[in-house]
């Protein structure tokens, strides 16, 4: 089964992160490619990147004549931020939590798990 892990960050954790040392955010990012090093071994890791700042976002829109709209981010006014993922390949739901758990945000911020479907899966 395959997974979306959500990563968000709020704006507490990216204080801490802005605060901290340069080897201590060494630490982190080495901690996470640590991670993404070991779940690609174990075969569950499907894909995974930070995201930019909200403020990078657009939205887009088609528009009745089909003109496409875009807009500028952020949107919401928002505690959290999506701020990257993970696309996991777990044998059920309870591994990719035990997975999730492994993230720092889970800790400090928030981490959310979504199974994905499959197209056919909607008719």
């Amino acid at each position: 089964m395959k997974f979306l892990v959500l990563i968000y960050g709020n704006l507490e954790t990216r204080k801490m992160w802005e605060g901290m040392p340069k080897e201590q955010k060494s630490a982190g990012l080495d901690y996470y490619a640590g991670l993404t090093k070991d779940l690609a071994a174990s075969g569950r890791l499907v894909a995974t990147a930070p995201l930019a700042e909200p403020a990078a976002t657009k939205q887009v829109r088609v528009g009745p004549g089909g003109e496409v709209l875009s807009t500028d981010g952020p949107f919401a006014e928002t505690k959290e931020h999506l701020a990257g993922f993970y696309v996991l390949d777990c044998d059920d739901l309870e591994q990719a939590i035990e997975t999730a758990a492994r993230i720092p945000e889970a800790q400090f911020g928030l981490v959310e798990v979504r199974p994905t479907r499959e197209l056919n899966d909607l008719l």
